[in-house]
């Protein structure tokens, strides 16, 4: 598809799990200095403010923004970010990095915390951009999305109403089914990764401005799995009957049908997180707009693989990217 690079995975990261755990042990570092930036401050409806920092190109022109959007207990600096980042800004295209509410550097301003589905703060913050840079009426953005917030992205193109045009998209290892997403979080072969979610998850209430009842560490504690997090915290807080409900309303795979922007859709068949049955029963060919590339590996948000130190879904976003404009 579009001749983008075949997928093999570079030794020693064989397999699903070496491959979403790779950056953890490695710890590599994606550098950005060399590029102008700027932080930018979004604020909401509430009053919550969501921060993100944009960097520009060597050769700022014509280009769409490239807005990034992080995945569950991330923030702007997470290396996947940071790493696409740089590919974009060497390709020449502007990006944004932006926190969503409560997370990251956003915490601290935030009384309310992301979820999912809130689609409502990227329309918020596209409609901000607009006034803030006019020419990006004109040139428009694109969007990438990690995890959850590919599931965001993905949410947000099948509701329409888009502050600003919106050329094309791309999704990465996006959990279209939070229902049965959850349920293989919480299988015991994924109880590693559950445990460092559901503590990334506390953490980050914590160093948020949320009431206290909702900071209270002692109830915090008595929530043992992600399950009981979203029933007892996101779903009431954000009107939804329970944890259930707000899997069912907000899962990306209920607003695939009415996507019309050109849309890249990464995703691995061994992602430990994400079962890769959710993709195949999904009737791709009937939503021209999507284009789905799922590879036999690549875990979650790895794809490091053979040939380049560049992840390979980054090297496929660049390519995008690329026939997007090419093709007018």
């Amino acid at each position: 598809m579009m001749n983008l690079p075949v997928f093999k995975p570079r030794s020693p990261w064989i397999g699903g799990d070496l491959q979403t755990l790779r950056n953890m042990i490695v710890r590599p570092v994606a550098r950005l200095g060399r590029w102008p930036s700027c932080s930018l401050t979004f604020q909401q409806y509430d009053g919550d403010c969501l921060l993100g920092t944009l960097n520009q190109a060597d050769e700022a022109g014509a280009y769409p923004l490239g807005l990034l959007l992080h995945g569950l207990t991330g923030s702007e600096n997470s290396l996947y970010m940071r790493s696409t980042a740089q590919t974009l800004l060497k390709e020449g295209w502007d990006v944004l990095r932006l926190n969503h509410r409560g997370a990251g550097p956003s915490g601290p301003l935030c009384r309310q915390s992301y979820h999912a589905g809130r689609s409502q703060d990227l329309r918020a913050v596209l409609s901000q951009l607009g006034q803030e840079f006019p020419a990006l009426k004109r040139r428009g953005v694109f969007l990438v999305g990690y995890s959850l917030g590919a599931n965001m992205i993905l949410k947000f193109l099948g509701e329409g109403e888009f502050p600003l045009p919106i050329r094309f998209a791309v999704s990465v290892s996006a959990p279209i089914d939070l229902l049965r997403t959850q349920e293989a979080i919480m299988r015991p072969r994924n109880r590693v990764y559950h445990r460092y979610l559901l503590n990334s998850m506390r953490q980050e209430v914590m160093a948020s401005a949320q009431p206290d009842e909702v900071r209270d560490r002692h109830r915090l504690m008595k929530l043992h799995s992600v399950w009981d997090f979203d029933e007892y915290l996101t779903a009431p807080r954000n009107g939804f009957v329970g944890a259930g409900d707000y899997y069912h309303q907000n899962s990306a795979l209920n607003f695939l049908d009415q996507i019309s922007v050109p849309c890249l859709v990464l995703h691995a068949e061994d992602d430990p997180w994400i079962p890769s049955v959710i993709y195949r029963g999904y009737d791709w060919q009937n939503t021209p707009a999507l284009s789905l590339c799922m590879p036999q590996s690549g875990g979650h948000v790895g794809f490091h693989g053979q040939g380049s130190r560049v992840p390979w879904h980054d090297r496929c976003t660049a390519i995008f990217a690329r026939r997007m404009i090419d093709a007018g």
